[in-house]
């Protein structure tokens, strides 16, 4: 599986056509909302989706993705004096116990530990301003342009925010890797002497609920990012300052799940239309799609492709060779473009 190709698709998708569902007035109590389908990107809804907010403890999935993705989680770390009774949640580390990173992933992840954070940040960034800078540089190459981050645990600062739509692009990248996944739909584990119960109640709430985080401050309210997957799909529900924020999630994923099926538009090697050759032995070229492309689509909605706009090109062209992209519309807006090749060598006419 070719996870960057995968979450191109879902950056790309996040920024592409939208659908409000009809959700009724007042049904979603948060101020800003997201509801993405992790597979092909579509926002099947939201509502104040760019809007800068305190993230609070939802800080934590940046916080253990960097872990995930620098560190081995087998490795031990030995507790410092600066992780020991950080303000907040907290899973109550000692300075000098040792713990796994993975078993620090779980104080991190279900019990929230703002203790654990720093413990992990200080083990793989040296410092927690090192760690930070590790989060902001991660958050750039995910293309979370109003978003930045200025400690590990989500405690209220000006520099640590985000966004609905930054937060579930974070999210669906996040969700790709096995043992951040793993983590996160973890409903309770025991670790030494200390029983941890993830705080994500829609883990047994919500068919198909596989994580990801709770998060609330006062300053912030609170805030709810999930993931359920149900018959190899996933959606995302991001939500801030949502005073309903279970029930809010339950309502999202529902309409989600009941009104959009992921429907492959474009299979790779299909033949989606010719353009003319000038100067050429044949008149006319196949032009062939490289690679799939399936879409969320609700009932009715249209799909049309729209081919390269030049309308010929000149011999020769090689079997194979780039041929521009065919533009994918949904009900006249357009949602992607899929890389085209031509499907025949053909030389210049004597």
């Amino acid at each position: 599986m070719n996870l960057k190709r995968i979450f191109a698709g879902v950056a790309v998708g996040i920024l592409a056509a939208i659908l409000f569902l009809p959700v009724k007035a007042g049904a979603i109590s948060a101020e800003c909302a997201i509801l993405i389908d992790a597979q092909t990107g579509r926002v099947l809804y939201e509502k104040q989706a760019e809007e800068k907010s305190l993230i609070a403890s939802t800080t934590k999935i940046m916080t253990a993705l960097v872990i995930c993705e620098q560190t081995n989680v087998l490795d031990r770390v030995k507790i410092p004096k600066e992780a020991v009774g950080i303000e907040g949640s907290s899973m109550y580390l000692k300075e000098g116990e040792v713990l796994t990173v993975q078993e620090l992933l779980y104080g991190l992840m279900l019990q929230s530990g703002n203790d654990a954070a720093v413990a992990l940040a200080i083990y793989c960034g040296g410092t927690v301003e090192g760690f930070t800078e590790l989060m902001n540089d991660k958050a750039h190459r995910l293309g979370m342009t109003q978003s930045h981050f200025a400690n590990p645990n989500g405690l209220d600062s000006p520099g640590n925010y985000s966004t609905a739509r930054d937060m579930a692009i974070l999210t669906a990248y996040a969700m790709q890797n096995p043992i951040f996944a793993q983590t996160v739909s973890t409903k309770t584990i025991t670790i030494g002497e200390r029983c941890l119960r993830n705080h994500n109640k829609l883990l047994w709430q919500l068919e198909g609920a596989n994580g990801v985080k709770t998060g609330y401050t006062k300053a912030a309210g609170r805030i709810l990012i999930s993931s359920v997957t149900r018959m190899g799909r996933q959606l995302i529900a991001v939500t801030f300052n949502a005073p309903d924020d279970w029930q809010d999630h339950k309502t999202l994923i529902e309409d989600g799940f009941s009104r959009f099926t992921v429907q492959q538009l474009v299979r790779q090697g299909q033949t989606l239309g010719q353009l003319e050759l000038a100067g050429g032995q044949e008149t006319s070229v196949d032009l062939i799609a490289a690679e799939d492309f399936s879409y969320s689509l609700a009932q009715g909605e249209r799909v049309t492709i729209s081919l390269p706009e030049a309308g010929f090109a000149y011999a020769p062209v090689a079997e194979g060779q780039e041929a521009g992209f065919a533009h994918i519309l949904v009900d006249g807006t357009a949602v992607a473009k899929v890389p085209l090749v031509y499907g025949a060598t053909i030389e210049r006419a004597d």
